[in-house]
Parts: C-alpha cells; structure tokens; sequence
C-alpha cells in the first residue's frame, strides 16, 4: 500500500467570528465546497462544480428533543485543513485497488447555551467525483448526552432535475423505481404506494430513499446517500417540492426520538457525489473510501462466492419453507416427530442431495437450504416473538449426514437464519446458532429480517436495528461467518471495514420476479443506486419465464429475457452470486448454463462502457488471478442495438469470445427464452454491435485463445 498524508493546520484566529467563506477544493480543483455563517449563526455549505453551482446554499445542523438545538446562533472558532492520498487493497472488489485520495476541512464552531459554550465540528471531505461530511462533537465538559429530534441537514437542487427514486420507507426499500422530475415526485407517489409494496412507515408523500440519482438539467450526475452509518438512524430525505430543496429525515425509534448520542461522537458521513456520465457514477468509490479501513486482523476464511439454493421452488410456491401446515398442529406445543409432514418440504434429505450432485457436478462452491429448521409453522400462523432457536432441524433434515454429504462432493452448506424480525431473540440464540456452523463446516450465513421488528414500534432503520445489524456481523467475524443479510438496514460502505459482509439484499430482488414481476428499467437503475453502498445478493439466473411451469397455481411472468438474466451476473455487481433457478430448469438450456458456470466473482479490473440510469449498462470486468474477461450489458424495456468496442483487452492478444445474445424476436414479454450463441476470435482492435431485446441483454466471455484455437475464425455477429 502506498500512502502519503500531509497536514497543514491552518488555524484562523477568528474565535466568534461570523460569515467568513471557508472554500475547500478537491484534489484536481474541478469540484469546490463553500462553507459560511448566515447571519445569524446558521452553518451553511454549497457544491460548485466547474464554476457552476450544482448544490445552491443549505442550511446544517440538527434540532434536539430538549434544550437548544444545534441549528443556528454558532460562531467560527478555526478551520484545519489537510490533504490525504492513498491506495488500498479490498478483500474482494470490482477493482484489486481502490484510491482514496480527497482534501479536507474540518470547521470547529461554538454555540452559547445555557450561559456555558459548547463545540460542534462540520468536516467536509471532498474528492475529485464528490464530498462528504459529517458532524463530530468533541468530548467537552458541558455538554454529553442529547437526544436528535430530527437532524436538518439540507441538499438545495439547482433546478427541476430528473429523479431516480422509491418512496421514503423506515422498513423497506423493495419498491420499483420510478422516473420523473423533482417536481412531480408528489404527484407520482400514489402510483407507486399500492397495497402490495407500501408499509405502513411510508412517512411523507415528497419522501425518498438514499441513495438517490439524479440528473441536472444541464446533464450532471448527481448522487446523494450516506456513508459508515454507525450507531445512528438511517437517513431519508424529504423534499420541499416548491423550493426543490431536499432536508434529511431520520428513521425514527418507537418512542418517536431519532437518536441518542454521548460524546464524543458523530454523525455518518452525507454524501452528494458529482459526476460528468454516467459510466463515472458507477466507477465511484467515494462511498467505501468514506469508511474505516479493515478491522479484521486476519481476512484468509473471506472468499467469493457462487452458490445455488433450495430457495426458489419456495419463492414460487412450489414448495414450502414449513415441514407441517400450521393449522395443523397445536403451535403451544408442536411435536415435530409426531407432526404429520405437508408432502411440500424442500429442505428434505432426498431434495437437497439432488441440489448437491447438480451444484457439485457443474463447479459451485456453495448450497443454500432454506426452510431446514424448525419454527416455520408457528412464524407464519402467528409472528410470535419467540419463534426460531437456530439449531434445531427438522426431522427430514439430516444436518450431519448432509453435510458430510456435501463436503465429499466439494460442496459447503450456507446457512440460513430467519429472524422473523425478532432481533433481541436472535441475539441470545446467536453465539450458539454461529457455534453450530462452525461445528459442521458452514462458513457464510444469509440472516433475513422479515416482518416487523420486535418488539413492535421498532423500525428496520432505526438506530436501535442498526446497531443490531452490526452487531450480527461483528460476533459472525469472530466465528469466520460472512453474513449475507437480506431485509436489513441499506449498506453504506461497511463492507470496508467489515468484508465478511459479502452481501445484502435491501431492495426489490428477483423474487419480486414470482411475486407479479418487477419492470424492466429495475436493473438498469440499481447500480447507480442500492449498490453505491454496497453488494447485493440479486439472485439472479432465472431460465424458466413463466412461472406457471414451476407451481400451477403461480401465473406470473419474469419480465426478462433469458440473455438478461446472464449480463446481470456482470451488472449487478456482488462477490456473492446465486444461481437461483430450479436444476431442471437449466438442465433445458445447458448451452446458456455455460456462461453461469465460467463467470467469475471476484474481479482485478472492471470498465463500465455504456450506461445511462433507467435505460442501459455495460460493463466488462476481469477476473482476480486470471486473463479472463467478461462482459454484460442490460436494456430497459425498450429493444436497442450497443456497439462494445474491445480495446480493455491487452494488445496483441487474440481471445475467443462467446457471445450470448438475445435472438430478433426476443422479447421480455412474448418470448423470453430465445437466444443464440456465437463464437470467434477478436483482439483489442475489434469491436461489435449487438442487439438487445425489451428487457434483454448480452453476456460475453473472453477467453486467451491457446494452440486448439487457431481454427476458429473472427467474431462475426450477424
């Protein structure tokens, strides 16, 4: 790793002072930040970015549930200044380095209260593709508890922009995304809070979730989220429609109080990220560099992973997560052994070997089991708050002999925690439910959090399940557990100082897909908007587009194609990848399978080529530890024709590209499953144009062409 860090304390001897500029540029002197004092005594910040304003003046600072509030009335004690200039090596990534190189200015104010004075520090990091700051209260004498009423830090819009947004919600983002300007955002709510995807925490009818894209009308990038969101309350924002102004809205906790502090202390970092394309946005790193370097002192047990699951005969409805029906039994005191069994358990013996041959015989690492243990019965019937122990399985769950099983094949077990929301349940059952995993050779986790949180009053974004989240994957790092959580808290780049988690799922994922389908833009948008913070275990990999063929009484539709099912393992970048399908299901196109099977998870280079949000990406990554490339583009539900020029390749090599491609008459819709596969040499000269259908894509690997390849003739798509 090569560092640099300098620091030049530039001290203003300007102690209670008021409205004197304090500018911040970043390291290439495109982007600067504006900090002053209003009058009277009102922190205030704007972003200009190439002599254009692109965030107007906002007003800081947070109001408190008793006493004065950090709003206003502050002077400026002195500003110190400093520059930073690294390059570190995540654990796994799209990249093998990242640089972390930004310049910074931390503001120290007092305020009077109380007749004694108390301190807040405003510090501003500011990166070549955005800024970052955050409050700090340093420990004083006066002033160490308090409790936020609602934190007031604005972000003021320079115009009518173009949104890429889903509702304000405390407990879910698993909306689809809807695009419209700023201005209609009120107007187009009602059509996206229909009764099967809005919660009951929906809190403002301009309210929106982070991280939000949004393009000026003068065609800038902007993105606005957060980042080491750390013993604090998730942030939404709320939008002044008339004025265009955006200010932070945190979750609440059940008493209404949005967080306790105790210096010293801060805030997470509030984000606005500035980028000319698009392709710029999705290359950012601003978000992880925003957060604390590793905390593991050993990271050798955290690996990529591409895994397969008894997941999705569930989500469809084949099959059910319960070993017996709930009214069938007494749920005060079930007897499993004595339960009569429903005949439509997944997670049985007999099923999950078959799942280990086919994962085992076509190179997966991992097994998903869902639905293994016991409770499931008692959880659906009635959301009780003690449901699940962890480690106990139901009788048709051989947990020895199928893992003895699996590793005699080459295959780990991942293990599957459901906390039905109940977080204070899963915390006592927690070190012996890892201390089981560790016992028979499980070494990641996917943790779900459906339903609400107990004890009720409590949100999936508050301070208090924050915490909780963290808490979870700190205790899994001690057992070697990577946690995959889904239903959780919205990353902000916490997989930096933690890597073992390797996944999240906090927004609409491919089950949606079975539950009435999810549009086809989704896709497009979420690289610039869930993932800014994190990984997500999409699931991706469906073959089989009408569900009707899975369970009978299932009519829904996948809205993709086959060929953007494959892209999105290069897309929709995660270390963790699922193919999600049934065996059976793949078994009908083992051509396309291919591609699922050779596709790396973990990556030494990637290039986004093309991408515009709600319309289009491609991107094409390199494998860590290999010479192989691959490559993914996705559309929207329009058809449209990308040329993907080859120039990321090394020059002077030939490669043999297998290109899988929607056919002509593709289409999202009526025919979903028609693909067609070429193949042929290219090198880093070449390019091609390639056609996408509604709700289509294309997926390619690149291989070094060795001696067999001579005979193969050059790419040619017709």
């Amino acid at each position: 790793m090569k560092k640099f860090f300098f620091s030049a304390a530039l001290l203003i001897a300007s102690a209670l002072s008021m409205g004197a500029v304090e500018t911040l540029n970043s390291p290439d002197g495109k982007l600067s930040v504006n900090f002053d004092l209003t009058a009277d005594g009102t922190p205030t910040y704007n972003l200009v970015y190439n002599g254009k304003e692109v965030v107007a003046t906002s007003r800081l600072g947070l109001e408190l549930k008793k006493g004065k509030s950090l709003l206003n009335d502050f002077s400026l004690v002195r500003t110190t200044r400093s520059s930073f200039d690294e390059t570190w090596e995540p654990v796994w990534g799209e990249t093998a380095t990242i640089r972390n190189n930004y310049n910074e200015m931390a503001v120290r104010l007092s305020q009077p209260f109380d007749g004694k004075m108390r301190e807040m520090i405003i510090r501003f990091r500011l990166y070549n593709d955005g800024v970052g700051f955050r409050y700090e209260w340093p420990e004083q004498k006066d002033f160490t508890y308090f409790v936020i009423k609602e934190e007031r830090t604005e972000f003021a819009m320079t115009g009518d922009h173009t949104a890429y947004w889903i509702p304000g919600d405390y407990d879910t983002q698993e909306y689809d995304y809807t695009v419209c300007r700023l201005s209609e955002i009120r107007k187009d709510m009602p059509k996206v809070l229909n009764p099967d995807n809005a919660s009951t925490s929906v809190f403002s009818p301009t309210g929106v979730q982070t991280a939000l894209q949004i393009k000026t009308v003068d065609g800038v990038y902007l993105n606005i989220h957060e980042a080491a969101c750390i013993n604090y309350a998730t942030m939404h924002l709320n939008l002044d429609d008339k004025n265009l102004v955006f200010t932070s809205w945190l979750t609440p906790d059940a008493r209404g109080d949005k967080g306790y502090m105790m210096a010293p202390c801060h805030s997470p970092w509030r984000t606005v990220m500035v980028a000319p394309t698009a392709t710029a946005v999705l290359d950012s790193k601003l978000i992880l560099n925003l957060n604390e370097p590793c905390k593991l002192k050993d990271t050798s047990w955290i690996h990529p992973t591409k895994y397969m699951g008894v997941w999705w005969e569930m989500i469809t409805g084949k099959s059910t997560w319960s070993y017996t029906d709930f009214n069938a039994v007494n749920l005060d005191s079930i007897d499993y052994k004595r339960a009569k069994p429903n005949g439509r358990h997944a997670a049985n013996n007999d099923n999950v070997k078959r799942y280990i041959d086919f994962a085992s015989a076509h190179g997966f690492d991992q097994l998903l089991v869902e639905g293994w243990n016991i409770g499931w019965e008692d959880w659906i019937g009635f959301e009780k708050d003690y449901v699940f122990d962890f480690v106990t399985p139901n009788p048709d769950f051989d947990i020895a002999m199928l893992n003895n099983y699996a590793h005699s094949k080459g295959i780990k077990l991942m293990m599957h925690h459901e906390t039905s929301g109940s977080l204070r349940n899963y915390e006592r059952h927690m070190e012996a439910a890892y201390s089981l995993m560790n016992k028979y050779g499980y070494d990641a986790v996917k943790s779900g959090y459906v339903g609400n949180i107990l004890p009720r009053g409590e949100y999936h974004y508050g301070q208090w399940a924050n915490n909780h989240y963290l808490y979870a994957i700190e205790q899994a790092a001690e057992h070697h557990i990577m946690v995959n959580a889904h239903e959780a808290t919205r990353p902000t780049g916490l997989c930096r100082t933690y890597p073992n988690l390797v996944g999240n799922e906090s927004a609409r994922g491919t089950e949606y897909q079975a539950f009435g389908g999810t549009m086809p833009h989704h896709v497009t948008i979420l690289p610039f908007t869930r993932l800014q913070g994190g990984p997500m275990d999409y699931t991706p990999g469906i073959f089989c587009m009408d569900l009707s063929k899975v369970a009978s009484d299932n009519s829904s539709k996948v809205n993709s194609t086959l060929c953007n099912q494959l892209a999105l393992y290069v897309t929709m970048y995660s270390p963790l990848q699922m193919a999600a399908d049934l065996p059976e299901n793949y078994e009908r196109y083992m051509d396309a399978f291919q591609f699922i099977k050779d596709v790396a998870v973990d990556w030494s280079d990637s290039r986004y080529l093309a991408a515009e949000p709600g319309e289009y990406i491609v991107a094409a990554r390199k494998e860590k530890g290999g010479e192989r490339w691959f490559v993914g583009g996705v559309t929207n539900g329009d058809a449209r024709t990308l040329p993907v020029a080859f120039d990321f390749l090394d020059a002077g090599k030939k490669y043999v590209a297998t290109v899988y491609a929607d056919a002509k008459d593709a289409d999202y819709q009526t025919a979903p499953e028609k693909y067609v596969i070429t193949k042929g040499l290219v090198t880093s000269k070449d390019a091609v144009k390639l056609f996408m259908a509604r709700g289509g894509g294309f997926a390619i690997s690149l291989v070094p062409a060795g001696e067999a390849d001579k005979k193969l003739k050059r790419l040619k798509i017709k």
